[in-house]
């Protein structure tokens, strides 16, 4: 299955490509304007796209010359007959009938294939049904792919392709990223079709130009992804070649046996879920994102740790991911040690009572290396009203005592007097 690829390159860009792996081009169309295909990282249906095939003798020429065709047509004719084709044109099936080479040409088509005899203008759900065309489906004569199968076989250009991942049990898809580890081009093989129509508005002549992707079993390095994959062909390869020879009007053997799964070597990586929505383009759609660094990163951590740090401080204290509490019923996360508050006892003397005396704690074995301090100041004789001794550590001011000395006048006795007790 391929429902979304990757292909930002320009026509220009392409040529040079193909041009340095020995396959000629001699007409593509520019690289902006009317004709142009899209360049995108995610590429989805609908989309027009860059295709390659060989100029068929059978009538398909376009309404009016072909838009947007590269300038210098004439040098770029000449450069395929140059180093671009020393290798290619000894072999017969670049020949046509005439002995003359066969041209090859870059084209812009729109993908989901529209049959020629389809007696409608074409739609995007129509489009999307025949995005892709499996392999097993051109083993058997006839069907919806009967005629273009004979003469209508192309390549889809391509970077790389994406294909979702299904967890058992998650309901949430993980996109991956496909491509060469080489590198190169994916050359996708496909199918070609161009529909005419006229306008009922206008009344005039339309015609629209389109593709599918033929796809296969998947390959041993793609299984755990999807039980499909595009048929990819090598550059310039033998099977590359006898699929585009426009000599081969017959199904045959030969040809189906071009649609197996890929040999080489493929890089495959997940990536933003950003790709799955259509529309969304984005260079960093195929670079790598590990999954670790999606749910379980630093960044993340820190991230709902500020979000629930925020939710607390409006209330007054902090919530976290265990929910708030109710005012008054707060208590420290779990991740808190809880310090104990070493409390005094209470020592304020009740009413008509001595205060009590301080118990001495018993020395610990180890004698601590500080010595004790002995304050040089003494206790001072008087006291004043609301205020306590700094010599005692107590909540309180103790209770003055007043005797009768001799049976005269109500005296203050000093505070030392109650120590003395």
């Amino acid at each position: 299955m391929c429902g979304r690829y990757a292909m930002a390159l320009r026509p220009s860009q392409v040529r040079r490509l193909f041009q340095a792996d020995n396959m000629p081009v001699d007409e593509a169309p520019a690289d902006e304007g009317d004709g142009s295909p899209r360049s995108s990282y995610n590429f989805a249906p609908g989309y027009y796209g860059t295709i390659y095939r060989a100029e068929d003798s059978y009538g398909y020429h376009s309404l009016h010359s072909f838009a947007g065709l590269v300038e210098g047509e004439a040098d770029a004719n000449a450069q395929g007959k140059g180093a671009g084709h020393s290798a290619v044109d000894e072999d017969t099936h670049k020949e046509g009938k005439d002995g003359k080479r066969v041209r090859y040409k870059l084209q812009t088509m729109k993908w989901g294939l529209i049959p020629s005899w389809s007696k409608r203008a074409p739609d995007y759900g129509t489009l999307l049904k025949t995005i892709n065309c499996r392999d097993d489906s051109l083993s058997h004569p006839g069907g919806l792919w009967g005629s273009m199968k004979l003469r209508k076989r192309c390549v889809v250009v391509a970077e790389g392709f994406y294909e979702w991942l299904h967890p058992p049990g998650k309901k949430d898809k993980i996109p991956h990223y496909v491509k060469r580890k080489d590198g190169k081009l994916m050359l996708f093989a496909g199918l070609w079709d161009c529909i005419r129509w006229e306008d009922n508005e206008t009344q005039e002549a339309r015609e629209e130009w389109t593709y599918t992707i033929i796809t296969t079993s998947s390959n041993e390095q793609l299984r755990f992804l999807h039980d499909r994959m595009p048929v990819i062909f090598e550059p310039g390869s033998e099977e590359f070649w006898r699929w585009l020879d426009p000599q081969r009007r017959e199904w045959s053997g030969e040809l189906q046996g071009c649609l197996r799964p890929f040999e080489g070597e493929l890089e495959v990586y997940p990536v933003a879920r950003e790709v799955g929505k259509v529309g969304k383009d984005d260079p960093s759609f195929v670079i790598p994102i590990q999954e670790k660094e999606s749910k379980g990163s630093i960044k993340n951590f820190f991230a709902k740790a500020g979000k629930g740090g925020g939710k607390g401080h409006e209330k007054g204290g902090m919530a976290g991911d265990q929910g708030e509490e109710a005012e008054g019923e707060r208590k420290p996360p779990p991740s808190s040690p809880v310090k104990a508050v070493k409390r005094e006892a209470d020592t304020t003397p009740l009413k008509g009572e001595p205060p009590f005396k301080k118990t001495e704690t018993a020395p610990s074995p180890s004698p601590s290396p500080i010595k004790e301090y002995t304050s040089p100041i003494k206790p001072t004789t008087t006291t004043t009203k609301g205020k306590i001794s700094a010599m005692k550590n107590v909540s309180k001011s103790p209770v003055k005592s007043k005797v009768k000395a001799g049976g005269g006048a109500e005296q203050s006795l000093k505070i030392t007097h109650f120590f003395g007790k």
